[in-house]
Parts: structure tokens; C-alpha cells; sequence
């Protein structure tokens, strides 16, 4: 009997199983529940009987001792044993013929899909060469973003009644999950709100769109995909705790779930601040208007302009410009610098609140699904925190080196050629004492240069405005990180400038 907590990781619940069952702990297995299906190892999973137990079976791949051949011969024989006892060879015919009708049958409808996905490919190459030859002038953006691969379905998970009812509440811890899991939870929501069933979607088609945006989400600490899924989740159990379905249409619920997921695709991890005082081509190319937020958007739409990653394919014109409009409204509700004008116009409207006014809703909603960290136990909020403060960290790194490790790095260059010119007269002054018989001597060359030396640091402390104790802290921060952010240059400058504070601490 193995007994867990529900806070324990797959990997402890995976290594208890092996113990239980007198297996090594770093063995793969597969959890089988009494009919044979396998069972997802996590936390949520549901609980068994001894009249309907799991069963444990390590997986091991290619591993055949000596004894393969004489294996191979015994399997042999008992196959035809069967094959005759049980006419195999009969039934695997009809099999076989039964499975070409229905192949034959598959093809054909998947030919009228192609074709029907082939004329409005056409109808659209059509009608954007007609709108070229009508404008007089026009730019060609050849940087086009478009799915960075052709991915294949990943596995499909069966999702546990713990799991479903755990996902339908803001509890849900987000950090047990892999991608592939997270993925599958996804494709249940949509389903499970009927937006797959109401919207016409191709399940194929869901699959390969959500593998897509996994894809375009980047490793950033914070803005990642587990961030994707985080804000998702949070919308999908608010649509079920607060009745949204009864309140807004599916379309609104379709709005408001594909805005969830697209909402910070292709992150760089470099907010809309920094964006626009680097000046970088996002904020060229949105004219510093939530640069970010636009670019969201458009990495969103490109993908859905790829026909095998478009769920909305099926979708009348008018009904898809209504989906665009509202998906594109609520990303951009996103960008924090309207966080003050959106909250202090849904303040004067929530003493007379009307659902008609669903559009303000929706932004509000979002952005409460954007930051919901904070309302999730502490063990799933916490790490979000550390998360964000790297993701800062490594935004502020480029700043600091432009104020402050520049000057440090000159002063360096300017602290060694002293150094060496004060080692090279040091030489010249031995000589001179023996060779000559004595008598005072003028104030020396290394006096002056040691003089001089002192001077350029304290220069440098008066550019970066820092006592010596902190500017020793600073670099002992840049020490620290060196291998993060690539600061190796101010390591051999460090044990210097560290002694130079020592001797001279007054």
C-alpha cells in the first residue's frame, strides 16, 4: 500500500510505487489501472481497492539475455498453435479487409478536407494579389513570423475526475505539471467547454495549434508557457465558478479563453519600458504604443493564418472578424500602463453594473487572470516571485553595465597602464641607486603615480555615486554572477580594487 501526500512531486509518487514494489528507485515504470489503460502518476490521481488495483510494470527496453533464439523459436510455435486453433489467419483477412474499407473511407473525406482548405487558400491568394494591384503603394513586411515547426501530436493524457475537478478551481497547483500535461489540460478545457463541439473546431487541428503556441512561447524565467497555462487556468475556473457561460455567449467564451493563451506569445522577456528607451524595433514598429502587447497579437494571427494550426477555419467571415476583434482588444488590456485607466473606469461603472456592458468585463477579467499569483495558495504563488525578480534582474543587467561597469572597466585599463609605467621607472630608480653614492632624491615617480592612482578611483566613486562599502558589495554582486551575465572581464579588476579599499578604508 503506498500512501502520499497531495503536495508530493510525480517523481516522489513514481519512487514510492518502486520501493512498495521491491524495484531500484530510479526504475521506469507504468501505472495500469484494472482494465489495462495507463494511469497519469501525479498527485490527483484516483484512489484504488483492493478489488480494483493498480498494477506496477517496469518498463524496460531491449533487453534480451542469451537465451533470445531459444525465446524466439518457443514464441514461434505456440503463435502457429494459435493460428491453427483459432483460425488467426481467417479472422486477421477480414480484419485487414474491413480496416481498407474504412481507410479508403477516411481518405476520401480527408481528400474533401484538402480540397476545401485548397480553394480558400486560393480564394485568399486571390483577393490579396487583387488588393496589391489596387493600392499604389505598399510594404512588404518580410519578416513574417510563422510557426518554427511542423510539430507531431503530442501524447494524449487520460485526465484523472480529481484532475478535472482540481483544474476548475484557482487552488490548482500549476508547478506538478510537464508540458505535454499541461497541453492535454488545455485541449479538456476546450472541450469541455464546448467550444470544439459549438465552433465546429478539427480536434487534429486544436492539437496542432496548441503545440504551436507552446512553441512560440520563449525560456524566459517569468513569461513562459507554465505562464500561458497559469493565466488560462485561472479564466477557465472563473468561466465555471462565476456561471460566465450563463452570463456571455460562446463567443465571448472563445474570446476571452484564446486571449488567455496568446496573451504574451513570443515574450522576449524585456517589458514595454525597456522596449522603449532602447528603442528597440518592436517599439519602432508599434511607435512605442504597447509594443509588446501588439506584438502578441500579431505572432497570435500569424499562426492562425497557417491552415493547419487555424481552429477558426470553419468559421463564417463575420463571425471570425468579431473573434479577431475581441481576442486583439483583451491582449492589449494587458499592457500594465493602462492598468490605472481600465481600473478606474470599471470603479464608476461597478456601482450600476450591467452585463451588457460585457466588453470592460472581459479586459477587467483578464487582467485579473494576468496577476492572479498573488489569490493561489503560497506553495504555487511563491515561486512565481523568484521567477519575475530573475526575469527583472537579467532586464536590468544591460542598464547597470552601461552606467556603471563601463567606467569601472576604463578605469581598469587606466589603473594597468599605470601600473606598468610605475613598475617600469620602480627599475629604472634601483639602477640609479647603484650606481650612484647617494643624496636625497626629488618625490618619486611611483609616489606621484600611486597619487594618481588613487585619484582615478576616487573619480569613480564620485561617477557612480557610491560610498566605498556598497561599490564593494556591487561588484562582489557581479562576482557572484559573472557566469550568468557574462561580466568575466571585471574579475581579474575585482581582487584590486578590494585590496585597494582595504588599505585605504579611512
Amino acid at each position: 500500500q503506498v500512501v502520499f501526500s497531495r503536495f508530493c512531486s510525480p517523481c516522489d509518487i513514481k519512487e514510492l510505487f518502486c520501493t512498495a514494489t521491491g524495484l531500484s528507485r530510479n526504475t521506469s515504470i507504468s501505472l495500469l489501472d484494472s482494465t489495462g489503460a495507463m494511469v497519469s502518476i501525479d498527485p490527483t490521481m484516483p484512489n484504488n481497492s483492493e478489488r480494483l488495483p493498480y498494477k506496477v510494470v517496469p518498463v524496460i527496453g531491449g533487453q534480451l539475455a542469451d537465451k533470445e533464439e531459444l525465446f524466439q523459436n518457443v514464441l514461434t510455435q505456440v503463435a502457429e498453435q494459435f493460428s491453427r486453433a483459432f483460425k488467426i489467419n481467417e479472422l486477421k483477412t477480414e480484419v485487414t479487409n474491413r480496416l481498407a474499407m474504412l481507410e479508403k473511407r477516411v481518405e476520401l473525406e480527408g481528400m474533401k478536407v484538402v480540397e476545401i482548405e485548397k480553394c480558400r487558400s486560393d480564394i485568399k491568394k486571390l483577393r490579396e494579389e487583387m488588393a496589391s494591384r489596387n493600392n499604389s503603394s505598399f510594404m512588404e513586411d518580410n519578416k513574417k513570423l510563422t510557426p518554427r515547426r511542423d510539430v507531431p501530436s503530442y501524447p494524449k493524457y487520460m485526465l484523472s475526475p480529481q484532475t478535472i475537478d482540481a483544474l476548475r478551481k484557482p487552488a490548482f497547483d500549476v508547478w506538478l505539471w510537464e508540458s505535454n500535461e499541461m497541453l492535454s489540460c488545455l485541449e479538456h478545457m476546450y472541450h469541455d467547454l464546448g467550444l470544439v463541439k459549438d465552433f465546429n473546431m478539427n480536434p487534429i487541428t486544436l492539437k496542432r495549434w496548441l503545440l504551436c503556441i507552446h512553441d512560440n512561447y520563449r525560456n524566459n524565467p517569468f513569461h513562459n508557457f507554465r505562464h500561458c497555462f497559469c493565466v488560462t487556468q485561472m479564466m477557465y475556473s472563473m468561466i465555471y465558478l462565476c456561471s460566465l457561460q450563463e452570463k456571455f455567449t460562446q463567443v465571448d467564451i472563445l474570446i476571452l479563453m484564446t486571449a488567455a493563451v496568446c496573451h504574451d506569445l513570443d515574450h522576449p522577456g524585456y517589458n514595454n519600458t525597456y522596449q522603449i528607451n532602447a528603442r528597440t524595433e518592436l517599439a519602432v514598429r508599434y511607435n512605442d504604443i504597447s509594443p509588446l502587447e501588439n506584438h502578441h497579437c500579431a505572432v497570435a494571427f500569424q499562426i492562425f493564418s497557417q491552415p493547419d494550426c487555424n481552429i477558426f477555419g470553419n468559421m463564417d467571415p463575420e463571425a471570425f472578424k468579431q473573434i479577431r476583434q475581441g481576442t486583439i482588444t483583451l491582449i492589449l488590456a494587458t499592457d500594465m500602463a493602462r492598468h490605472g485607466e481600465i481600473l478606474e473606469s470599471f470603479k464608476q461603472k461597478v456601482d450600476n453594473f450591467d452585463y451588457a456592458n460585457e466588453e470592460h468585463l472581459k479586459m477587467v477579467l483578464i487582467k485579473c487572470c494576468d496577476i492572479s499569483n498573488e489569490v493561489r495558495p503560497m506553495e504555487v504563488a511563491e515561486p512565481w516571485v523568484d521567477c519575475l525578480l530573475e526575469e527583472y534582474f537579467m532586464q536590468l543587467f544591460p542598464q547597470i553595465e552601461e552606467v556603471m561597469v563601463q567606467p569601472l572597466r576604463e578605469s581598469r585599463d587606466r589603473y594597468e597602464e599605470l601600473k606598468q609605467i610605475d613598475d617600469a621607472m620602480n627599475e629604472v630608480q634601483k639602477k640609479k641607486r647603484g650606481n650612484s653614492s647617494g643624496g636625497g632624491q626629488p618625490r618619486g615617480t611611483s609616489e606621484r603615480l600611486t597619487s594618481e592612482s588613487k585619484a582615478f578611483f576616487r573619480e569613480l566613486l564620485n561617477h557612480v555615486q557610491l560610498s566605498y562599502e556598497p561599490l564593494v558589495l556591487f561588484l562582489l554582486g557581479f562576482v557572484k554572477y559573472k557566469d550568468h551575465t557574462g561580466c568575466k572581464a571585471l574579475h581579474p579588476f575585482y581582487s584590486k580594487i578590494k585590496f585597494y579599499f582595504k588599505k585605504n578604508r579611512g
